[in-house]
C-alpha cells in the first residue's frame, strides 16, 4: 500500500499559562475546547483544530505563523479589529491573497484569508 498523508494538526505555544491561552481562544476568538489536560488542548472552530501547548519559550512563540482560510472574511474581520490585541489591516497583498493578520498574547501570528 502506498503511503499518503492525511493531516496535520498544528502545535501553537501558549506563550504562558495554558488555562490563559484557551480562554483567550474560547471567549475572544470563539474556539471551543474539545479535550484539556495539564499541558495541552484541543481547539476548534468549524473545519478548523489545533493543539495549544503549554509553553512559554517566548521564541518559538514570536517566529509562530499559521494562515487560516474562511468564509466571511470581512465579518470576521470586523468582529476583531477591535479586539486590544495587535490586528493588522485587511488589505491584498503583494502575492495577490486578500488577508489580515493577528498577534495573539503569546506572540503567535495568526493569518486570515478568503477561500474560494
Amino acid at each position: 500500500m502506498a503511503v499518503t498523508f492525511q493531516a496535520v494538526t498544528a502545535m501553537i505555544p501558549s506563550g504562558g499559562p495554558l488555562a490563559d491561552a484557551v480562554a483567550f481562544y474560547r471567549d475572544a476568538l470563539g474556539f471551543t475546547v474539545e479535550w484539556q489536560s495539564d499541558t495541552m488542548a484541543a481547539l476548534r472552530r468549524d473545519q478548523v483544530t489545533f493543539n495549544l501547548v503549554q509553553n512559554a519559550m517566548r521564541e518559538w512563540a514570536d517566529r509562530a505563523s499559521f494562515s487560516i482560510g474562511v468564509h466571511g472574511l470581512d465579518e470576521l474581520y470586523a468582529q476583531w479589529r477591535g479586539l486590544p490585541i495587535r490586528v493588522g489591516p485587511l488589505e491584498v497583498k503583494a502575492w495577490g491573497r486578500r488577508e489580515f493578520h493577528l498577534i495573539v498574547p503569546s506572540g503567535v501570528c495568526l493569518q486570515f484569508y478568503e477561500v474560494g
